[in-house]
């Protein structure tokens, strides 16, 4: 007989009750939001921990890659910190972009990832990082360990999701910069959010 696997009594939360992986800042764990078939914005909804359908998505535009956020992060003032555009974090876990060769098309999964750079955005003038990683064990991209391995078309489809999924006719753009960065400095934002959600939820 094999070793009793223990088990929650309820599921977790995935923001507060997943962890963020047990070699941060480098590979994380990561629960996935959102994947490149989808046509609406879906978002965690940090009361219930389900996913809720934030918004529809006003153009034909879709996310290139998994989309989702790292567990018990924040982005407050040690991520702001990092973001001298900023004037402080958008409120939220971290953000991540997660390339992964073979098509995934569910949601509401959990995954490990290792961190390469990421795109140092700036929504309404809050920090609102998008960190980019690659899926652990993936056979084609599994070897990059910067952003700079990466095909520039790549990151450019990733960069050009962000600079217009928000955009509204008759509206200025919310979204501002979105300039790439390499392993060092998203290790350092990594690690911050973990700071901040420290700070602000505590030790747990």
């Amino acid at each position: 007989m094999g070793d009793i696997v223990r088990y929650a009594d309820h599921r977790p939360h995935p923001w507060h009750g997943l962890r963020p992986g047990s070699d941060v800042p480098k590979c994380v764990s990561v629960f996935i939001e959102m994947t490149p078939f989808d046509h609406v914005k879906y978002e965690l909804d940090k009361g219930t921990g389900f996913l809720h359908i934030d918004r529809p998505q006003r153009t034909t535009a879709q996310m290139p890659c998994l989309y989702g956020f790292i567990p018990r992060t924040y982005c407050a003032e040690e991520v702001a910190a990092l973001s001298p555009r900023s004037k402080g974090g958008d409120g939220d876990p971290l953000d991540i972009c997660v390339i992964s060769e073979r098509p995934i098309s569910r949601a509401e999964i959990t995954l490990n990832a290792w961190v390469v750079g990421g795109l140092q955005m700036v929504d309404d003038e809050e920090a609102d990082d998008k960190i980019i990683a690659i899926l652990d064990g993936d056979f084609v991209h599994g070897k990059v360990r910067d952003i700079s391995d990466l095909p520039e078309i790549t990151i450019e489809r990733i960069r050009h999701y962000f600079l217009t999924y928000k955009m509204q006719p008759g509206e200025s753009q919310p979204v501002t910069g979105v300039e790439p960065y390499g392993r060092e400095h998203a290790h350092a934002v990594v690690t911050a959010s973990i700071n901040d959600y420290k700070n602000h939820f505590g030790e747990h």
